[in-house]
């Protein structure tokens, strides 16, 4: 199938010795949670796949439900609810505590088995001949978090994975009310780990991270929610992706002041609750190299970032490029023109 789509502005330049060697194009948008636009750059308004950006907007159910209490999750276990987490032994040690607590074999993930995203914990395993786990799926939090409130609700475990069980239903409905987006007639895809994937405006996303940040006006149960959340991805910022991760880094240098999360293919998004704004992009080849320099050069502009933060986060805000005798031989910078268009 040919797309063909307007071209978004070019968002990031890779240089190798002062020449431009590679460009990436993408779309930015910048929110506040009266839906009142700050930055916007790109089409917006085009609706795309998420994916593991907005974990913590469906982690709200398992909360609000009830099931959390029930199953008794707080702490690493919310974070890793949100987490598109390493594989580390922390988050291991997590996943499996929770698992046992429900009493239910490891099979009835959906979520199929792959090697940690961390780098020393794939390595070691291979090392040691070790088969990865369905808890070693970076995404195993957020199937945890269904599956018991599934069990909370009295709803089948079988199929919770399919758009049309309870759960994902329940889980849309929220996306709708937190994006303002009529998800109901949105494409649905199949997202890496099994479970659905709707297609959403950048802008909403963007809106529901501002809400998410600042959650004035809604009710009080989701208030409460995602105040939980937000208290327990701060508090475990290793929980909510792990070493040498962007997301983690991010959450521990700014505290209660940013909520970070990261997508595939070079989607991000954050919640910024002392500005009450929410920040959504997408690079359109998919590179999250991109995606991390993209978001880091918003905060900046929206002051977030100071220079001592900057400093602080040079390994993934300014990601030097060697080449095989480890000389660094070019960089990214950022493009001209896109910050500050609205």
């Amino acid at each position: 199938m040919t797309v063909d789509l307007p071209s978004n502005p070019v968002l990031i330049n890779v240089t190798r010795s002062g020449f431009v060697e590679s460009i990436h194009r993408g779309a930015v948008c910048v929110i506040d949670a009266e839906g009142e636009t700050v930055l916007a750059a790109g089409n917006i308004g085009r609706p795309i796949l998420p994916r593991s950006a907005i974990k913590p907007l469906q982690a709200i159910p398992f909360i609000e439900d009830g099931a959390a209490d029930v199953w008794r999750s707080a702490g690493e276990e919310l974070a890793l609810a949100c987490a598109s987490h390493s594989g580390e032994p922390v988050h291991m040690r997590t996943a499996r505590a929770w698992l046992h607590r429900l009493g239910l074999p490891e099979a009835v993930l959906a979520c199929g088995p792959h090697l940690p995203l961390g780098h020393m914990s794939a390595v070691r395993m291979e090392a040691a001949g070790e088969a990865p786990s369905r808890l070693h799926n970076n995404c195993c939090g957020k199937h945890l978090a269904m599956i018991a409130t599934a069990l909370h609700n009295g709803q089948p475990l079988e199929g919770y994975a399919r758009p049309d069980h309870p759960v994902q239903q329940r889980i849309r409905e929220t996306l709708g009310e937190m994006t303002d987006a009529d998800l109901s007639d949105a494409a649905v895809a199949v997202d890496g780990c099994g479970v659905p994937c709707w297609a959403i405006p950048l802008e909403a996303i963007a809106r529901a991270f501002a809400r998410f940040g600042d959650t004035r006006g809604m009710p009080v149960p989701r208030q409460s929610a995602i105040r939980r959340l937000k208290v327990a991805m701060v508090s475990h910022p290793e929980h909510v992706a792990g070493s040498d991760r962007f997301d983690t880094a991010l959450i521990r240098r700014k505290g209660n002041g940013l909520i970070a999360k990261t997508g595939a293919e070079g989607v991000y998004a954050a919640a910024l609750p002392y500005f009450g704004l929410g920040v959504a992009l997408k690079i359109d080849d998919g590179a999250r190299r991109a995606a991390e320099v993209a978001m880091a050069a918003v905060l900046r502009y929206l002051e977030l970032l100071d220079d001592r933060d900057w400093a602080a986060l040079s390994p993934y805000v300014e990601p030097p490029i060697r080449n095989t005798a480890g000389d660094i031989v070019g960089g990214f910078e950022i493009a001209p023109g896109w910050l500050g268009r609205h």
